[in-house]
C-alpha cells in the first residue's frame, strides 16, 4: 500500500472519485493524480509571509540591541560602591582619598584632623569606625545626572562599655558621562558629614571628668582613708636651676644617694620641658621641709588630691597605695585605666581598685569658630564616683600596734588582733623591718610553741587533760635525732610524772615530742583546721593566709611537727586565729573587709567545740599564771596566753612568738629573731595588750 486514502474527494466537492483497478500504485509516476489545486496552495504562502514577518522582527531586535550595545551612553553606575569608599576613608581620617564635590577651598583633611583631634587621642587613633547604613535610589537629573542620598553611622568607643553613636547625611551627586566614558560619584563635603549639625571652623572639645575615688572606712563608719590635699613634688625643666636641682631636692628630702643619683639619671633622660615627679607630701605633713624644698630653683610642687590614710604607715601594707597608673596597669586594663588615671598600686586600694575607682565621666562639645561662648553639647557620660570599702580595721588598736613595734626596725615583726566574738580582724600591723611587706597577713614561720595549743587539742582528743601525768625529761631522741627544752627550762617542771598543765605553762618540748606516737600528724593538721589554722581564710576579704600543717609528715618530721616546727608553717594572722577561737569557743574565721551587701560574712562552721576551748583556756591561763608568760599577769582582762621560740637555719637562731587572749581580744605577737619568746615576744605583747 501507497499509503495514501483509498480516495480523495474531487476539487468540486462532488461525490469522491474510485481509485482505478490496482489503485494508485498501479499508475505510472506521471499519470499518478497530483495534489489538489485551490486551498491548499493559498495555506502554504500564509506560513511563508509568517516566516518572514518574523525574520524581519528578530532582525529589528538585534538592530536595536546592537544600537544599545554600541551607541547609546553608558548608564549611571550604582552610588553604593563610592558611599562606602568614602566611609573607609572617613575611618581613616583621609577623606581626601575618595572623589568630593567641594564647598570651599578648605582641605577636606585638615578640617577632619581639627574636629577629630581631640576625641581621637580620648578614644585612640583607630578606634572609631565608619560605616554606610543606607543609600536611597537614584533620582536621575538632565543631561545624564544623578543624585543619591548616604546615611553614614559612626561609632566611638568613649568609654568600655559605652560608644557615642550617630548618624551623618552626604549628598552623593553624578555629573554624567563625557565622550562616552561615565563620570564618577562624588560626595559633597562639608563639615556636616563628619559631626551632625557641625559648621564650618567649628570643632569637637573633649573633657574628662574624674570621679571621686571611693573611701575605705571601718564598721563603726568612721574614714580611715580619704581624699587628702597633697603636692606632687619634682623638677621642672623649664624652670631657671633645674641642672642642680635634683642634689639640692634629695638632701633637703634626706634620701640616699642611689636614690638621689636614679632620680638624676630621670630628670637627664626627660623632655626638655618634662615635670620629673619626685615625691607626693601630703599638705602639712612634718616629716618633709616643703618650704625648703620649694626654695630649691627648678623645683616645683604642684596640688593634688590623693586618698591617703592618716598617717603615711598606716596599715599600709594592708591598705596599699594609690598612684599614677604604670603602662603595665594600662595595657591590661583593656582600656578602662587611661593614662594619667590614679589607681590602686598595692594592697585593698590594688585589689579594690574597680570598685573604689569609680568611672570618670566624658563631656564631648562642639567648639564655636571663634573660641569665643559656650559650646554645644554633643555628647555626654555622667561620671560615677567610687564606692566605699568597710574594713573592720579599729584606727585606735591599729595605731597602738604600729606603736608597739615602731622600735623594732632591723628585723620583720607584726601584731594581729581580732575579736573572738566576731572574727574581725582590728589590727593587722606590720613593723619597720618588714620594709613594706606584709608581715602580719603573709608572712610565713614555723610557729613554734604557740602550736602547742593545737597538739594539745589534738592529745585532749585522745583523753589526755590537764591533769594527766606525763613525763617531761630534759631531751628526748627520735630516730637518732636530739630534741631539747629551751635554755633556762626550770628544772622544777622536768619530772616523770609532770601534770599536763605545768607541761603547756613552761613549753615542754620533750614532753610533747613524746606523744609523737600518740598523735598522728593527721590528727595533728585536723586540729589545727579546727583553730582555723592551715585552712583557707575564705571570708578575709584582703591577702592573707592562714599557713599550712601537712597531714602526712612522718619520722622525725611528725616529731617536730608536735612544737610546731618540721614543715609546720604560720603566719601572725593564723596565731591569732587560733587565740580568737580558744577564747570565742568554736572556730573562728578571721575577716578584714565587708562585703557588698554590708553584713558579716557568714564564716564556714568548725569542729572546735566549746568542752575543748574550755579546757585550752585553762592551760593557756596557766601560761601567765604560772609559766612562761607571767609578764601578762597585771594585764586587765587576761585570760591565758602561749609562747613560741622556733629555732631556723642552723638552729643558732630562733623565731619569737606569743598569742594571747584579754578580755574580747585575741593577738599574735611576731619577731623574725630573738632569744626566747619569754623575753622578747613577751615584753612587746605586754605593751601592746597594756596600752588599751
Amino acid at each position: 500500500m501507497s499509503g495514501y486514502p483509498p480516495s480523495l474527494p474531487p476539487a468540486d466537492g462532488h461525490a469522491p472519485v474510485p481509485p482505478p483497478p490496482g489503485g494508485y500504485a498501479a499508475l505510472p509516476p506521471e499519470e499518478q493524480v497530483p495534489p489538489p489545486p485551490g486551498p491548499p496552495a493559498e495555506r502554504r504562502r500564509g506560513r511563508t509571509a509568517l516566516v518572514v514577518g518574523g525574520v524581519v522582527v528578530l532582525l529589528a531586535a538585534a538592530a536595536v540591541a546592537v544600537w544599545f550595545l554600541f551607541f547609546r551612553a553608558p548608564g549611571i553606575p550604582d552610588p553604593e560602591p563610592a558611599a562606602e569608599q568614602l566611609a573607609e576613608a572617613l575611618q581613616a581620617g583621609t577623606p581626601s582619598q575618595v572623589p568630593l564635590a567641594l564647598e570651599t577651598s578648605a582641605s577636606p583633611d585638615e578640617q577632619y584632623t581639627q574636629v577629630f583631634e581631640q576625641l581621637r587621642a580620648a578614644v585612640g587613633e583607630d578606634a572609631g569606625t565608619v560605616a554606610v547604613k543606607a543609600v536611597t535610589p537614584v533620582e536621575e537629573g538632565d543631561g545624564g545626572t544623578a543624585t543619591a542620598t548616604a546615611t553614614l553611622t559612626w561609632t566611638w568607643p568613649v568609654a568600655t562599655d559605652t560608644a557615642w553613636d550617630y548618624e551623618t547625611v552626604v549628598q552623593l551627586t553624578y555629573p554624567g558621562h563625557t565622550d562616552g566614558e561615565p563620570g564618577e560619584w562624588q560626595a559633597v563635603w562639608n563639615p556636616g558629614v563628619m559631626v551632625p549639625g557641625l559648621e564650618a571652623g567649628e570643632r569637637l572639645a573633649v573633657e574628662r571628668t574624674e570621679p571621686v575615688r571611693g573611701e575605705i572606712r571601718t564598721t563603726g563608719g568612721d574614714t580611715i582613708v580619704s581624699q587628702t590635699p597633697v603636692h606632687r613634688v619634682g623638677i621642672d625643666k623649664t624652670r631657671p636651676g633645674w641642672e642642680t636641682a635634683t642634689q639640692q631636692l634629695g638632701t633637703v628630702l634626706e634620701l640616699d644617694q642611689e636614690t638621689t643619683d636614679d632620680i638624676e639619671g630621670r630628670v637627664q633622660a626627660a623632655g626638655e620641658k618634662a615635670f620629673i615627679e619626685v615625691i607626693t607630701i601630703r599638705d602639712g605633713d612634718p616629716e618633709y621641709d616643703f618650704d625648703a624644698a620649694m626654695a630649691i630653683p627648678g623645683v616645683v610642687g604642684i596640688p593634688d588630691e590623693l586618698a591617703l590614710a592618716p598617717t603615711r604607715d598606716f596599715a599600709r601594707p594592708v591598705l596599699g597605695i594609690v598612684g599614677e597608673a604604670t603602662a603595665e596597669i594600662v595595657e591590661e586594663s583593656e582600656g578602662t585605666v587611661a593614662p594619667g588615671d590614679v589607681v590602686g598600686l598595692s594592697g585593698l586600694q590594688a585589689a579594690y581598685d574597680e570598685r573604689l575607682r569609680g568611672v570618670p565621666g566624658l563631656a564631648v562639645t562642639i567648639e564655636p569658630a571663634d573660641g569665643e561662648g559656650e559650646g554645644r553639647e554633643a555628647f555626654t557620660i555622667e561620671k560615677q564616683d567610687g564606692e566605699p570599702l568597710v574594713v573592720t580595721l579599729d584606727p585606735a588598736v591599729q595605731r597602738r600596734a604600729e606603736e608597739t613595734l615602731a622600735d623594732i626596725t632591723d628585723l620583720a615583726s607584726a601584731i594581729v588582733a581580732i575579736r573572738p566574738s566576731t572574727g574581725e580582724v582590728l589590727a593587722a600591723a606590720s613593723g619597720p623591718g618588714s620594709e613594706g611587706l606584709n608581715t602580719a597577713t603573709l608572712g610565713q614561720y614555723p610557729p613554734g610553741s604557740t602550736f602547742k595549743i593545737a597538739t594539745s587539742l589534738a592529745m585532749i582528743r585522745g583523753g589526755v587533760t590537764p591533769d594527766t601525768p606525763l613525763p617531761c625529761a630534759p631531751d628526748v631522741t627520735v630516730e637518732g635525732r636530739q630534741f631539747g627544752n629551751v635554755p633556762g627550762y626550770p628544772q622544777s617542771a622536768l619530772g616523770d610524772a609532770v601534770p599536763f598543765r605545768t607541761i603547756f605553762a613552761n613549753s615542754c618540748n620533750t614532753a610533747f615530742i613524746a606523744q609523737h606516737g600518740s598523735v598522728s600528724q593527721q590528727q595533728l593538721h585536723d586540729a589545727a583546721a579546727s583553730l582555723g589554722l592551715g585552712v583557707e581564710p575564705s571570708v578575709l576579704g584582703a591577702a592573707g593566709t592562714t599557713g599550712d600543717v601537712p597531714a602526712d609528715s612522718t619520722g622525725t618530721v611528725h616529731a617536730a611537727s608536735m612544737i610546731g616546727q618540721g614543715q609546720v608553717v604560720a603566719t601572725p594572722l593564723a596565731m591569732a586565729t587560733v587565740a580568737a577561737s580558744v577564747a570565742a569557743g568554736h572556730t573562728v574565721s578571721p575577716w578584714l573587709v565587708q562585703p557588698e551587701n554590708g553584713e558579716a560574712p557568714e564564716a564556714p562552721s568548725g569542729d572546735l567545740t566549746e568542752d575543748e576551748a574550755a579546757t585550752l583556756r585553762e592551760l593557756m591561763g596557766a601560761v601567765v599564771s604560772e609559766g612562761s608568760g607571767t609578764t601578762l599577769r597585771d594585764v586587765p582582762g587576761i585570760v591565758g596566753a602561749k609562747t613560741g621560740t622556733a629555732q631556723f637555719g642552723d638552729g643558732s637562731k630562733a623565731h619569737v612568738w606569743m598569742v594571747a587572749i584579754a578580755g574580747d581580744l585575741a593577738a599574735a605577737v611576731f619577731i623574725e629573731e630573738g632569744d626566747l619568746a619569754s623575753t622578747v615576744a613577751a615584753p612587746v605583747m605586754r605593751e601592746f595588750l597594756a596600752g588599751g
